[in-house]
């Protein structure tokens, strides 16, 4: 069973967010909180795994929250506001749902959460910090090849085709690597990294997230990129514009005056 703490100073969206929780049967809400410093106060003499912290709130908001706490709990933004959602990423919360939170988008959250605690207390591997300046990555170097990487897993090396891949999450201070037959592989590298790693040739990032390697794209449309596995994964406006530009445009069947 996993504890969280919802925090929002609003007493309506507090109560959406614990009924949404209350049908998740892993998931116990041990305190409903007005602000920041009234979560803050508590952490510092209860535990909990998971936060749930809207992020425009009186006397603390939710940044300055999370900021604020050397040793977090996986922290779940929920908010009004995308535009929060870059810096919210920045400083590795796990997820950002804009509300209304359906429970559909709520129960995923969770499940990503879960997922990245159980990791860090399952492996051992992710109880040491990657610090990109002073320890050399899974990947090595940026790659120079387009056919293949090695990916360190516990004390063994994995060798990941590339026209496998279909897409890489971040989870955190590691990122999940999506494989074809829905195979997944955790690596102790943040999506940052591995976006400096990987060739921009077939590697695209296209959301704070994720980032789609561009053999596997199905379609693109405005807020989204379906897959050839008809996974759906969003796309930020920004990263948007970028794809259209260097990728699409370039292969986009044209006409001609005759």
């Amino acid at each position: 069973m996993y504890t969280a703490i919802i925090t929002d100073d609003n007493i309506i969206e507090r109560d959406a967010l614990f009924f949404h929780l209350s049908k998740i049967k892993n998931i116990t809400v041990i305190a409903s909180c007005n602000n920041g410093e009234e979560t803050a106060a508590l952490l510092q003499v209860q535990s909990a795994d998971i936060v749930f912290s809207d992020i425009d709130m009186p006397r603390m908001n939710g940044i300055d929250l999370l900021k604020g706490i050397s040793k977090p709990p996986v922290f779940i933004f929920i908010s009004s506001f995308p535009e929060y959602a870059a810096e919210s990423y920045n400083l590795d919360a796990i997820d950002y749902i804009i509300k209304p939170a359906s429970f559909e988008r709520v129960k995923k959250a969770v499940d990503k959460a879960i997922e990245y605690i159980e990791i860090k207390n399952n492996t051992k591997l992710y109880s040491e910090k990657f610090d990109p300046e002073n320890q050399i990555s899974e990947f090595g170097s940026r790659l120079s090849t387009d056919e293949f990487f090695f990916i360190k897993e516990n004390n063994n090396y994995s060798k990941l085709n590339i026209q496998d891949i279909t897409y890489i999450e971040s989870m955190g201070d590691f990122s999940k690597i999506h494989i074809n037959g829905q195979k997944k592989s955790v690596v102790l590298v943040s999506l940052k990294n591995i976006e400096r790693q990987l060739s921009p040739k077939i590697f695209r990032r296209i959301h704070r997230q994720y980032i789609i390697n561009l053999l596997q794209i199905g379609s693109v449309t405005n807020t989204e990129v379906q897959l050839l596995d008809k996974t759906i994964i969003p796309i930020s406006s920004s990263y948007r514009q970028s794809l259209i530009e260097s990728v699409v445009e370039g292969k986009l069947l044209k006409r001609f005056g005759d």
